[in-house]
């Protein structure tokens, strides 16, 4: 009776959705663990034949910078942003593109669906422009850093995405972009997946990382459910800090452009994105527009 109780539970949440854009950011240690890559995607291609149209959008900065060492070559940050120099683009490329994409599209062909695995570049996806001199405190002193081939996303093209999904795949991005002139440029994996939620009118953006949720400032609290003005003012009053902040401020951009739905979730935890999506108390954070 138990594993009816479970589907009878989700059955309400299967008819909602079916049919339904979902975009979901993979990073944090899913990314160098095939374990947990292996249950993530299981779940996602289940969520596919239940009938939600999934995007994937993944990450792979701790990939990048083991390469960068194997390779002899010693990664550089500056307030904790990667310097994106000519080898460093090379090897981004390398890895994000020819490793973790292609292992993520052969995982869905193991469980029995179709990927297509895609950069920025493919079709136009993502455009976007060199990120201008950051202003950064270094050693208590404020200094203008200039980061690189690192972008800022101007404009998504979504067409080859809703063909994709209106054919049954399953699209894969790699959050690597091109410049008007043709050059390629890397973008910040939190807010390319926003974007393309936005673009693709998704009904939910979920972004699966290494930690629990939204929490308070102690770390004690996990806040399962906060809307849109709740959210804002915890970025503001300083409870909101270093790699929550993209996260946060992508999920804040897609509400306000139409996405019905953020969650933030711990994807290290076997099926977490199940029990966010199809029980009633959830699993992480959910923000919405309006209580």
């Amino acid at each position: 009776m138990n594993r009816v109780d479970v589907l009878m539970e989700a059955m309400p949440y299967i008819q909602k959705f079916h049919g339904k854009t979902v975009v979901v950011k993979l990073g944090g240690h899913a990314m160098v663990d095939p374990d947990v890559l292996d249950t993530v995607i299981q779940d996602v291609v289940l969520l596919h034949y239940v009938g939600m149209k999934i995007v994937i959008v993944h990450g792979g900065g701790p990939e990048i910078t083991n390469k960068m060492k194997a390779m002899g070559k010693e990664p550089k940050f500056v307030g904790g942003l990667r310097i994106t120099d000519n080898e460093t683009l090379e090897i981004a490329q390398m890895v994000l593109v020819g490793k973790i994409n292609d292992g993520i599209v052969s995982l869905i062909a193991k469980f029995g669906a179709a990927g297509v695995g895609l950069s920025g570049n493919d079709g136009n996806l993502l455009i976007a422009k060199k990120m201008a001199m950051q202003k950064i405190m270094v050693n208590e002193i404020e200094e203008e850093v200039d980061l690189g081939h690192v972008g800022e996303i101007e404009e998504v093209n979504p067409e080859i995405l809703e063909r994709l999904l209106e054919s049954g795949y399953i699209p894969v991005i790699t959050p690597i972009a091109i410049d008007r002139k043709g050059l390629s440029l890397n973008v910040n994996a939190d807010t390319a997946a926003g974007d393309i939620a936005i673009a693709l009118n998704a009904y939910k953006f979920i972004n699966m990382s290494d930690i629990d949720g939204v929490m308070n400032a102690q770390r004690t609290r996990i806040y399962h459910r906060l809307n849109y003005s709740e959210a804002m003012n915890l970025i503001k009053d300083g409870t909101i800090v270093g790699g929550m902040i993209p996260k946060l401020s992508a999920c804040l951009k897609c509400l306000d452009n139409g996405v019905r739905h953020c969650h933030i979730i711990n994807g290290n935890k076997d099926h977490n994105l199940l029990i966010e999506l199809f029980t009633h108390d959830g699993i992480g954070t959910m923000i919405k527009k309006k209580s």
